[in-house]
């Protein structure tokens, strides 16, 4: 054995045993489920260098790795080069990249085939209250009076006046733009064209729902094309047309010697299509890895992804003897494993028990699988458990169980500076009502608090600048200036103090007479920071004042680099007339009704710090993990919950017709997937919505076993006994009515095997 093959082997043995399938891949298609915390990063990265090293690849004929976020992708090419390192290779031999940065870069490679001009076409996100959907909706109704006025008319109508024009309201403002949001995020996600969606609304009675749809995403389509815009899944579907030119085709798979897909359960058929696509090789076969965790699918009901898909391919690669099962974990104690595994097992027994019997592992909510400990002498053991590992409490009410947290809390992390810990919320506004009562923490404790909700600036960029400009625009009101004062304070760029006050008389504030009282120092902070923004709009062109406001507001380099991505957009969208009011229409568009999405650093250490609290969502801590995990509010109103009908439209039924599309169109995608013969039967709308139902209790079980196996040595799991009607209650009023809550009834089952 050379030196090379001893060092491979090496790396090899480097491995868990539950980890080498992934390193021993010799070709083919391969799926690999992998419990939390079972190093999927490392295996991927191991499993990457020594497939670089076994078959000498190198630029023109590389190893492609795609991930979902640009920070996972950062992550997993600095292990990769760290293990060619070792090695003694150079960093070639191997490409990692984002989905969306792979479909874009092949679509703009070739632009004459795929359509995309990216210097005439704007990537948007539209919300349902953009104004595209909006005109859509519009379009659609003049297009079909009659279905129209049938919907006003639903249910018990007694033709009044008043009731007319609320059923309008409701249908043009919520209804028709959630359902077509809805519609088109589901449709284009599976490559299916408006003319698609309409086909399947002839194949069955009852279907008229998908016709309303089908018309819906068509005039929302031609809307999109006639305004040169595009959103992410037609970046997807660029690139997918340039792989149906054989000759182009070959092209890029010629490029590639195979592909690693990571987080495999979030993706799409669409996205499935393009990996796939890139791994054939000349003689037909599939090079294709694809690692994922189905029990970690978290985002199947607010956007395409569905865990079905890669549990399917789970059971096609199962029966060519090409599945591997990554169920060794390190990251917990060995009692937040127990609890984990139990959560999985009561789940999907009571699901059985509720729902006629045994069901194919697809169609229950969690793929039966175990986590188990690491094996004696493991690099990474599973840590000790603080005191018993799992603690299940039952407070009287929301504020003692904060309360209990601080005083169990904070102890923990004084006498451990170097461990961390985080609260898991389902909200934000949750979030914000625990940092709340924690923020004396910092000054009497000396521990770090982060309330990541309030940190995160996903929308807040646009809305800060949109802000900014406003005032700049029309200094002479109050409401725009007290706007920047408190963007300004938010920033901590200036003291806290009564913003009502200064922002009550502008023109005394910005530039007051020679006769008028000195300002206190606080207020002249602020009075010197505005009279500088308005002298900015003087002396700089409008297109200027974005990157000039930027630097005002002391961003870093990771909000610059999301004010760059914001000021390109804009600079596109208001061509030829760059002017402040172009400006302004287009940021106000942006900023409410689109979800603009900021630049993410590279990194999640700011996340986990040691001595710090961070107080996040239990989505945005999937992939993080800290010593002590606290998840209160554990309500069954809320886990599993249930699909929630507004009461303004409830004129339609009891459910929602935006939710039952996404259940018909699922049906008719799942049929496809599994090339089943015969007519689909599409689900009628009892049954299209039991299943929406259906859909979102299983995400919300797999959501709270996510949140319960981030926890490495001690997991608190609470559900105090009298809690809010609606937590935004608990921000607008200091002393809310508090009510009876029932915990959830997964939280008794943890409580009567693990409570003492």
């Amino acid at each position: 054995m050379n030196q090379t093959s001893l060092n491979l082997e090496q790396l090899r043995q480097s491995l868990r045993s539950s980890q080498r399938p992934l390193a021993d891949w010799g070709g083919g298609e391969m799926a690999v489920s992998a419990v939390p915390g079972a190093g999927k990063s490392h295996s991927l990265s191991v499993a990457a260098a020594i497939t670089i090293a076994h078959h000498g690849l190198h630029n023109q004929e590389k190893l492609l790795i795609v991930t979902y976020t640009r920070s996972a992708a950062a992550a997993i090419k600095a292990k990769i080069n760290q293990r060619l390192q070792a090695l003694g290779l150079p960093s070639l031999g191997f490409t990692v990249q984002t989905l969306h940065g792979l479909a874009l870069s092949i679509a703009l490679r070739h632009p004459e085939v795929s359509g995309l001009d990216p210097e005439q076409q704007t990537l948007v996100s539209p919300q349902k209250g953009h104004r595209l959907i909006k005109d859509a909706v519009e379009q659609w109704r003049r297009e079909n009076p009659k279905t129209y006025q049938a919907l006003v008319e639903a249910g018990n109508f007694d033709g009044e006046t008043t009731e007319t024009l609320r059923r309008q309201a409701v249908l043009s403002t919520e209804v028709l733009p959630e359902l077509t949001k809805i519609v088109v995020a589901e449709a284009k996600s599976s490559g299916l064209s408006p003319q698609d969606v309409a086909d399947m609304g002839h194949i069955a009675l009852g279907s008229e729902l998908l016709l309303m749809g089908a018309g819906l995403f068509k005039h929302y389509q031609a809307l999109m094309e006639a305004k040169n815009w595009i959103d992410y899944n037609d970046m997807i579907l660029a690139a997918l047309r340039v792989l149906e030119d054989p000759h182009l085709c070959r092209q890029w798979q010629e490029q590639f010697f195979g592909v690693f897909e990571d987080e495999a359960q979030d993706s799409s058929p669409l996205q499935e299509k393009l990996l796939t696509r890139l791994a054939q090789n000349a003689d037909g076969t599939i090079r294709l890895i694809r690692v994922g965790d189905p029990n970690q699918a978290i985002n199947s009901s607010f956007t395409p992804a569905d865990p079905v898909y890669f549990n399917q391919f789970c059971q096609r690669c199962q029966a060519l003897g090409s599945f591997a099962t990554m169920d060794q974990a390190g990251r917990s104690n060995l009692q937040v494993i127990a609890a984990a595994n139990f959560l999985l097992e009561w789940v999907n027994q009571d699901w059985q028990a509720r729902f006629n019997g045994p069901k194919v592992d697809t169609t229950l909510p969690f793929r039966p699988q175990a986590i188990r400990p690491v094996e004696p002498g493991d690099p990474q053991p599973n840590p000790p458990a603080t005191d018993g590992g799992v603690e299940i409490r039952f407070p009287q009410d929301v504020n003692e169980e904060v309360e209990q947290i601080r005083r169990r809390l904070v102890p923990l992390l004084l006498a451990n500076p170097h461990h961390n810990a985080a609260i898991l919320v389902r909200e934000n506004r949750q979030g914000r009502f625990v940092a709340d009562r924690l923020k004396d923490v910092e000054k009497d404790g000396g521990l770090k608090v982060l309330d990541v909700g309030d940190q995160d600036r996903n929308s807040r960029i646009p809305g800060e600048i949109l802000s900014l400009l406003q005032f700049i625009d029309r200094p002479h009101s109050p409401d725009l200036l007290k706007a920047t004062l408190t963007v300004l304070q938010e920033r901590q760029l200036i003291p806290t103090q009564d913003l009502n006050a200064l922002a009550a008389v502008p023109e005394q504030f910005l530039y007051p007479t020679p006769l008028m009282p000195l300002l206190p120092s606080m207020a002249a902070t602020a009075q010197g920071l505005c009279r500088s923004l308005l002298k900015a709009r003087l002396e700089l062109p409008a297109y200027q004042l974005i990157a000039f406001l930027g630097l005002a507001l002391n961003y870093d380099s990771s909000d610059l680099a999301t004010l760059q991505k914001l000021s390109e957009r804009l600079q596109v969208q208001t061509q030829p007339e760059r002017s402040l009011k172009n400006l302004l229409s287009e940021l106000h568009t942006i900023a409410n009704e689109e979800q603009f999405e900021a630049i993410a650093s590279d990194n999640d250490e700011k996340y986990t710090r040691p001595g710090q609290i961070t107080i996040i969502t239990m989505h945005k801590a999937k992939g993080l993990d800290w010593d002590y995990v606290f998840l209160p509010f554990l309500h069954q109103d809320t886990l599993p919950g249930d699909l929630w009908v507004p009461k303004g439209g409830q004129f339609l039924g009891e459910f929602t017709l935006a939710e039952v599309a996404r259940a018909q169109i699922r049906t008719v995608v799942h049929h496809r997937q599994q090339q089943k013969a015969g007519v689909i039967a599409l689900p009628v709308t009892a049954t299209a919505w039991q299943e929406a139902r259906h859909l979102k209790e299983a995400e919300e079980y797999r959501l709270l076993y996510v949140a319960m196996t981030r926890a490495k040595r001690l997991l608190s799991l609470s559900a105090a006994q009298e809690g809010p009607f609606a937590w935004n209650q608990m921000q607008a009023r200091k002393s809310p009515r508090l009510r009876p809550k029932q915990p959830s009834q997964a939280l008794l089952a943890l409580q009567k095997r693990f409570g003492s």
